[in-house]
């Protein structure tokens, strides 16, 4: 006796597809909101460089 553990393709209703692909967009949304893609899209804030001490 085969038992499947996952649902088929014929379980996927449109509810389905339209609730992943929601889902999908908001996840590449916030991704895209906490790593910038380009260094421009940071803050102008200051830069702190550390400073080596003389020997």
């Amino acid at each position: 006796m085969t038992k499947r553990i996952r649902p088929s393709l014929k379980d996927f209703v449109r509810r389905d597809f339209l609730a992943s692909s929601i889902l999908t967009a908001v996840l590449f949304g916030a991704a895209l909101l906490l790593f910038p893609a380009s260094h421009e899209a940071e803050g102008k804030g200051p830069q702190v460089t550390a400073q080596v001490p003389p020997r």
